[in-house]
């Protein structure tokens, strides 16, 4: 099993929502805000190279978006879903599966793209795209909490297109390939899929919206946009737990400059991040 990091630029997002009951005096020590009070935040993918397979983790936001729904995120740099991947080596065509965690913008904008006649086709044309039916049918009729976070245009044309599939949703973590394992998670949104990869000694963690950033890791660090905060908790202790017990390294979608870390209990007795962790160097 290969990893390659895919980094699909960065947006902004108000940073009271991003830290939800901590208070600013503090959260704004780990990621300064600007005038308006927005943070900046990345898009972080992956990209595995599974025997014959190609499997990308979530897509960022994509680009077909209009001007007035950008001005509300400012996506900005120099990183591009399509960029980064061909800088990796992978062409559009060779990607064979997608796995989506959840169906929130930032996460599946990238899926769907319009084509030279302005048809929302998906963004990879041999891919099998992965959800679960219970988040899907979460989405296309949408609570009004998270109703702007669904946008149909970035999943119903998958389904459209026939290249959409459903993993079943399960309590305990199920293994969908050989060395790589899904967990559902229900604190951000309902049914969230959090895959978690096996190599060897090696465990990653690919934490999606359940621990969003390094700055994150301390318990009361939860989004105000997560449906069940108490279950946040519930589901980020765990794995936290498992990444001081067992070892496990923790990759963040959205933190602005560290992708991957271990985390370490300190001299107070909490989790607390660790050194820096080079997954591409440890998954080849």
């Amino acid at each position: 099993m290969t990893i390659h990091i895919i980094e699909t630029g960065y947006f902004k997002l108000d940073g009271g929502a991003m830290f939800g009951v901590v208070p600013k005096t503090l959260w704004q020590k780990k990621n300064k805000p600007d005038e308006n009070n927005l943070c900046t935040w990345s898009m972080r993918c992956l990209l595995i190279e599974h025997g014959e397979r190609r499997i990308l983790v979530d897509t960022g936001i994509g680009d077909k978006q209009d001007e007035k729904f950008r001005s509300h995120f400012e996506p900005h740099g120099e990183a591009s879903l399509m960029g980064s991947l061909q800088q990796a080596g992978f062409e559009p065509e060779s990607i064979t599966d997608v796995l989506l965690t959840h169906l929130h913008f930032d996460h599946v904008g990238g899926a769907v793209k319009y084509d030279a006649d302005k048809n929302l086709v998906p963004t990879f044309p041999n891919a099998t795209y992965w959800s679960n039916e219970v988040h899907y049918n979460w989405a296309y009729y949408p609570n009004p909490r998270e109703k702007a976070s669904f946008l149909k245009e970035n999943f119903v044309p998958l389904k459209k297109a026939g290249v959409l599939k459903f993993i079943d949703v399960q309590k305990d973590d199920l293994e969908w390939l050989p060395g790589i394992d899904i967990r559902f998670v229900y604190g951000h949104t309902e049914a969230m899929m959090v895959p978690i990869f096996h190599q060897g000694d090696h465990t990653l963690v690919y934490c999606a919206d359940v621990i969003p950033s390094s700055f994150h890791i301390g318990m009361p660090y939860v989004m105000s946009y997560d449906l069940r905060p108490l279950d946040t908790m519930r589901e980020k202790g765990r794995i936290l737990e498992d990444g001081v017990d067992r070892g496990h390294y923790l990759f963040f979608e959205h933190d602005p400059a560290t992708a991957c870390v271990q985390v370490e209990r300190n001299d107070r007795g909490r989790i607390a991040k660790g050194a820096d962790v080079d997954v591409e160097a440890l998954f080849q």
